[in-house]
């Protein structure tokens, strides 16, 4: 059968990448076409267009790349349409893949199956109207999603959760991984995001708030999606080194991180990496006052809000500052309280998502319901 998928940042390409392996694995006949990045396309995926061309996020970038998005859609339809799959799966990135699940299931009566759930639990849950309407199946990878929409008369299937599956198979792979720097100190891993605008409000302050540890090594992994000559500006005259493609290889060898949020800080915990999440935003005085009445969710990182409660502490918007960043991480070095609980909550969290598995039950319900 014919598989189109559409992913539009690197966590996606990762997963949509995996996905396309266990579909492979139960449909011997599958080929893919699809919107995502190197690891969808090295998966065998005819890449029709790379999600740096996609990546754009808040308001002003959105809006100054309106055209290159509009057109994109257009573009991405009308291959769609040319290519007449059997189904279209979309991952995540909710604006663009709930107006491509839209026109698909409205004018090509394609199914289509969404594979990572927007965050519309978050925010914009009136999104759940137009998922109702143009999306025919819903594969969660966060447990408390289930409940969440059921209470919305939305049934959806809980997965498992692809980060595991991810870590899992890296750990079984590669057992042996040396440090991806030959000091022998301990590591203070910096994960800055995966966009250019998370990069640049956040690892300065990252940056600043580790300078001075004179007994760690500071290693930033660089994103995949971004040009590595663009983290040089942020690193010149510091004790900073940058790995790349190496961001699994580097969290199984650190002893604490700085993690933008996102699907970082899962990926953080599963390796039992003691972190702080840090979300820099501009006029942050001014967003802290409006995520009261905007968000409708606690926390802003996955670990907490799989855990229900605060395992990692946060800082967000105007609360990411050097001094407040330090004075939490300094208490995550040692074997401190804050420490323990840290890796006690992560223990809860893998026992909360369950095993390895996600992308293999997800292809064999996907394959299951186009042979029905």
């Amino acid at each position: 059968m014919k598989y189109y998928l559409i992913a539009g940042e690197a966590s996606g390409d990762l997963h949509g990448s995996n996905l396309m392996k266990s579909i492979a694995a139960n449909d011997p006949e599958a080929s893919f076409r699809c919107f995502g990045g190197d690891l969808m396309q090295q998966a065998g995926g005819t890449l029709v267009r790379h999600y740096r061309q996609l990546a754009y996020m808040g308001w002003w970038p959105v809006l100054t790349h309106l055209g290159t998005i509009l057109k994109s859609r257009s573009f991405c339809f009308d291959d769609i349409a040319a290519w007449k799959p059997d189904c279209v799966i979309l991952i995540d990135y909710p604006g663009f893949n709930l107006s491509i699940a839209k026109k698909v299931k409205t004018k090509l009566g394609i199914p289509t199956y969404y594979y990572i759930s927007p965050k519309i639990w978050a925010w914009k849950s009136y999104r759940i109207k137009s998922m109702r309407k143009y999306v025919d199946e819903l594969f969660s990878i966060l447990p408390f999603e289930k409940e969440w929409f059921a209470k919305r008369n939305y049934s959806i299937r809980y997965v498992g959760n692809p980060c595991v599956d991810a870590v899992d198979d890296f750990k079984k792979n590669n057992g042996t991984a040396q440090p991806p720097a030959d000091s022998g100190k301990p590591i203070i891993a910096l994960l800055a995001g995966s966009r250019r605008t998370e990069i640049s409000r956040n690892l300065p302050i990252m940056i600043d708030a580790t300078q001075g540890l004179d007994g760690y090594q500071i290693i930033l992994a660089a994103a995949p999606g971004v040009d590595p000559s663009y983290y040089d500006s942020f690193i010149k005259g510091t004790n900073v080194k940058v790995v790349h493609q190496s961001t699994y290889k580097l969290l199984s060898v650190s002893h604490a991180a700085l993690v933008t949020s996102g699907t970082a800080t899962l990926e953080t915990a599963l390796f039992n990496v003691p972190q702080l999440v840090c979300y820099r935003m501009p006029m942050g005085g001014i967003v802290n006052i409006l995520r009261a009445m905007v968000l409708k969710i606690p926390f802003i990182s996955l670990v907490n809000l799989i855990a229900g409660r605060e395992v990692v502490p946060e800082l967000v918007a105007g609360q990411m500052e050097a001094g407040t960043a330090r004075r939490l991480l300094v208490p995550l070095l040692a074997d401190t309280p804050e420490r323990r609980a840290q890796l006690e909550g992560y223990s809860r969290i893998h026992s909360i998502l369950g095993p390895a598995g996600a992308s293999d039950n997800a292809a064999v319900q996907i394959v299951t319901l186009l042979n029905k």
